[in-house]
C-alpha cells in the first residue's frame, strides 16, 4: 500500500488537501486525514507543496510508428515507454494513420501489449487513413467486440489529400459497425476523424448524421487547430460534440496552427462546452508541410506527448484558464469519450494514476496502476531496448 500524505487534489476539481491511499492499483481512500494502516506494509509519500491530479490520457499516438509521406526513410520509429513517463502520460490510445498499407493494425496492437507490461494502460483504434479501413478479424465491429485492446475505429481521414475520400454511405456504414461493435463489447466504438487542409471540413459528418441516425457524439475529430478556417468551424461543431487539439505541431507550424492553449481559451470564449473539448499530442506522427501548388513535401517533423503537458501548463499560466479546467481536457474528457470509466479522475475505486507536481508544474512523482513510475523527477522505468 502506498499513502500519499497532504496533497493539494485536483479530481480534477480542486478537492483540498488530502491524504489519498492507494491498495494495489487502485485508489481506496480520499481523506483529510488517514492514518497508516496497521499489519501491512505501507510506504508514505510526503506531498505536502505539491498538486496532485490524475494521470494524464493521451488519446491519439502512433505507438507503432507513423509517417512516411517522404518515402522510406521518413517512416517515424514507435513510441519508447520512457516519452510518456518524461510526459506524465499513463493511458495512450494507438492507432495507424496515413500508412494502413505497409503498417498493420496487428502491429498497433501488439505495441499496446508491449505498453501494457510495461506498466502503463493502453488500447488502440482498428483501422487508418484509408477506407476499406484495414482491420484484423475482417470488420471494424468484430474488432472492436472481440479484442479488448480495441475500443474504436481510426483515424479516419475526411478532407484530406491522403484521405480516400469516403462516401457519405461508406463513412455511416463504418460509424453504425464501429457504435454495434462498441456496444457488444462494453466499448466507446467512437470513430476518431482525422481533419484534413480541406474547405468547410466537417461537412462529410454533418452528411453523415443528417442521412443516418448517427449523432455527432459518435465521432471524435482531431487536428482542429491546423489552420483558422477549421478552427473557425469547430467552435460551432464542438456545441454538438467532441473536438480535439493536437498540440505537438505547434510550434513547428506557427504560420497555419493556432497554439493548442490559445485554442483552448477561444473555444470556452465561443461557448463551447469545456467538456466537448480535449487535447492529444498526435505523438510519433509525422508532421509533415506540403506545397501547396505543387503537392511536394516540404518539411517533415515528428511530435512527442510531451507536448500535452507544456500546453496544459501554458493554458494555466499564460490563457489564465484554471487548472481545474485545463485539466479535464486530459484527463476526465478523454476518459469520457472513450468511456474508460476507471480513469481521468481522482476518486475511490479508480486506477491509480496519479502525478505529483511541484510549483513549476514539473512531475516530482508519477504512479500508474498504483506503481511507481518516476521518484524525485526521476524516471524509475524504461522500456525493452531503452538505453
Amino acid at each position: 500500500m502506498i499513502l500519499i500524505k497532504n496533497a493539494e487534489v485536483y479530481s480534477p476539481n480542486y478537492v483540498g488537501i488530502k491524504d489519498i491511499l492507494i491498495a494495489g492499483r487502485v485508489i481506496v481512500g480520499i481523506e483529510n486525514f488517514i492514518e497508516p494502516p496497521k499489519g501491512v506494509q505501507c510506504e508514505i509519500v510526503d506531498a505536502t507543496g505539491l498538486k496532485l491530479v490524475p494521470g494524464l490520457i493521451d488519446a491519439h499516438v502512433h505507438i507503432a510508428g507513423a509517417g512516411g509521406e517522404g518515402g522510406p526513410a521518413t517512416r517515424t520509429p514507435e513510441l519508447q515507454l520512457s516519452m510518456l513517463v518524461d510526459a506524465g502520460v499513463t493511458t495512450v490510445i494507438g492507432c495507424l494513420g496515413t500508412d494502413g498499407m505497409t503498417r498493420s493494425v496487428e502491429s498497433v496492437l501488439m505495441k499496446a501489449k508491449a505498453l501494457r507490461h510495461e506498466g502503463v494502460s493502453s488500447w488502440i483504434y482498428t483501422g487508418s487513413y484509408q477506407v476499406p479501413t484495414p482491420t484484423i478479424t475482417g470488420d471494424v465491429g468484430k474488432d472492436i467486440a472481440l479484442i479488448d485492446e480495441i475500443i474504436g475505429v481510426g483515424e479516419v481521414a475526411i478532407s484530406d489529400h491522403r484521405s480516400s475520400c469516403p462516401t457519405t454511405n461508406e463513412l455511416i456504414r463504418i460509424t453504425e459497425h464501429a457504435r454495434v461493435g462498441g456496444m457488444l463489447g462494453g466499448k466507446a466504438g467512437i470513430v476518431n476523424i482525422h481533419m484534413g487542409d480541406a474547405k468547410n471540413p466537417f461537412q462529410p459528418i454533418h452528411d453523415a448524421v443528417a442521412k443516418s441516425e448517427l449523432n455527432y457524439k459518435q465521432f471524435f475529430p482531431t487536428h482542429i487547430n491546423r489552420n483558422d478556417y477549421i478552427f473557425e468551424d469547430a467552435k460551432e461543431y464542438g456545441k454538438k460534440g467532441w473536438i480535439d487539439i493536437t498540440t505537438s505541431s505547434y510550434p513547428y507550424f506557427p504560420q497555419y496552427e493556432i497554439k493548442p492553449s490559445r485554442a483552448l481559451k477561444l473555444l470556452l470564449e465561443a461557448g463551447v462546452p469545456i467538456e466537448h473539448i480535449t487535447f492529444t499530442s498526435d505523438a510519433c506522427g509525422s508532421l509533415p508541410d506540403f506545397d501547396a501548388i505543387t503537392g511536394e513535401l516540404k518539411r517533415l517533423e515528428m511530435g512527442m506527448p510531451s507536448s500535452n503537458l507544456r500546453e496544459l501548463v501554458d493554458a494555466v499560466r499564460e490563457e489564465k484558464i484554471p487548472l481545474e479546467t485545463a485539466l479535464k481536457v486530459l484527463t476526465s474528457n478523454p476518459a469520457d469519450v472513450l468511456k474508460l470509466k476507471a480513469k481521468g479522475r481522482i476518486e475511490i475505486g479508480k486506477d491509480a494514476d496519479i502525478l505529483l507536481l511541484d510549483t513549476d508544474f514539473k512531475v516530482k512523482h508519477m504512479f500508474a496502476l498504483g506503481q511507481f513510475m518516476k521518484r524525485d523527477y526521476i524516471a524509475l522505468r524504461k522500456g525493452a531496448y531503452e538505453v
